[in-house]
């Protein structure tokens, strides 16, 4: 059953004062499927999945093939095209692609030879090959992918989300980052509230060990665990009357409930024994490969997130030479190991939300911050290039077996139905059911939303 925002709060708030829980409902208070103002569009997406993939995957070495760079492999990058200023100014000659391009499913579409389970569900898969990012550097690139902006502390999409839909599981957060690794550059803004209340920023769950710090009781009587939260309760709700409203105080409130029931519900979330053995050998969970089992466990979890009906779920890669997707040397060593670690699960995660019928209301987006040069860094790897590189959707309302946009025969501009991170983020609140034009907040004197002043829904490639 679906729970607005207001029902969710009012669920959840056993035990909280008039004061708090009013001031709270009200700060909260947005559209949603059965709210005051409904839904724009058609919902076609519940959920989302964005598998972020930190770093910056090379777009020539995985979905957009470019048979001009092993034309001219080895020769120098200036004297075929214009090349820009590159982030580390270490530019070496056209470097061909060491791996090779099939064409795969229904629909032909190429995909490298580092993806040979994704490739199997091309056929799932809108395929961008036109985005771009205004942002060459890691930081600056990532705020702008989650939040829209390249400044630091703005709201991130999952909380933009979560904001304008509610939730539909009291217990869990509406949005939730799997960290299987080191938290990307641009550090915890990349998944925050910003200027939105604080109950909607992220909340980082571990895949493997304890998921969540504290979430084992000290207390051996729960008893005595609700009579502590009740007497915090009391006294913020003692500040919220002495001083008026203030988001930390009401969010800390409303926090310490979902904390509460978080207990509950997380070790049962994150207790897997009930999965068959199958399935757990389909995400590589007995792979030799340590970074395999690490995000074939974040893409299970996040199976059982979107079961559980959570909104904005958030995958990042795991440690692979603590480089993750950033080859700027050893760039065939480094893609195969961060390929070797995402592939196989992506593809199980995509085969097992089909077969459970979920992938019809779970939006899968995979991207990173940018692509990499077509011509080396050094000898051997790629420098930053945020002037064309691929992403790829799936489910939710996507047309599969598409591809849309295009680089020039180098791979390295966008030259065709060029897009950026604001039409992305149109397009998935678009399958949400929001018009990211009107979803908004009064901030700073202006209405703000998630994409600025821009953002083009890409309707070619909606079913």
């Amino acid at each position: 059953m679906f729970l607005s925002r207001r029902q969710w709060l009012a669920q959840a708030a056993n035990g909280f004062g008039a004061v708090a829980l009013t001031a709270l409902l009200n700060q909260t208070a947005r559209s949603d499927s059965k709210g005051a103002t409904p839904l724009s569009f058609p919902q076609r997406a519940k959920s989302i999945i964005f598998l972020y993939m930190d770093g910056g995957p090379s777009q020539v070495d995985t979905f957009d093939p470019k048979p001009m760079l092993t034309e001219h492999h080895g020769k120098n990058p200036a004297d075929l095209f214009e090349v820009a200023p590159t982030q580390f100014n270490n530019n070496g000659v056209v470097l061909g692609s060491p791996w090779k391009f099939e064409k795969h499913g229904e629909s032909g579409i190429p995909v490298s030879s580092l993806f040979p389970n994704v490739a199997k569900h091309v056929d799932k898969l809108a395929v961008v090959r036109s985005m771009t990012s205004q942002f060459p550097e890691h930081t600056f690139a990532n705020y702008f992918l989650h939040t829209g902006s390249g400044l630091q502390g703005r709201p991130s999409m999952g909380a933009w989300t979560t904001y304008g839909l509610g939730s539909e599981n009291a217990n869990l957060p509406g949005f939730v980052v799997l960290n299987g690794g080191l938290i990307p550059p641009g550090g915890l803004d990349c998944f925050g509230n910003g200027f939105l209340p604080a109950t909607f920023q992220g909340s980082v769950l571990r895949p493997t060990g304890q998921s969540i710090a504290n979430v084992t009781p000290l207390e051996r009587d729960p008893a005595q665990q609700r009579r502590k939260l009740d007497l915090i309760r009391k006294l913020d709700q003692f500040t919220v009357q002495e001083y008026g409203k203030h988001d930390a105080i009401e969010s800390a409130i409303y926090n310490y409930e979902l904390a509460y029931r978080m207990q509950m519900e997380v070790p049962e979330l994150c207790d897997i024994s009930d999965e068959t053995a199958e399935t757990q050998k389909q995400y590589g969970l007995d792979a030799s490969y340590e970074q395999t089992r690490i995000f074939g466990r974040e893409c299970l979890l996040a199976r059982r997130l979107v079961e559980k009906g959570v909104r904005f779920i958030e995958l990042t890669c795991p440690n692979v030479g603590h480089d993750r997707w950033d080859q700027h040397s050893n760039l065939k060593q480094g893609h195969e190991d961060n390929a070797r670690a995402v592939d196989q699960p992506i593809a199980a995660l995509l085969d097992d939300l089909q077969k459970r019928g979920l992938l019809d209301t779970t939006l899968v987006v995979w991207a990173g911050e940018f692509g990499r040069t077509p011509f080396a860094q050094g000898a051997d790897g790629r420098d930053h290039n945020p002037f064309g590189f691929t992403i790829w959707m799936a489910g939710g309302g996507i047309k599969g077996g598409t591809t849309y946009g295009e680089t020039d025969e180098w791979g390295y501009r966008a030259v065709s139905n060029k897009l950026e991170i604001h039409d992305l983020h149109a397009t998935m609140l678009y399958l949400l059911g929001i018009d990211h034009t009107k979803s908004t907040v009064r901030f700073g004197g202006r209405d703000m939303r998630l994409t600025d002043v821009h953002g083009h829904v890409i309707h070619d490639i909606i079913a």
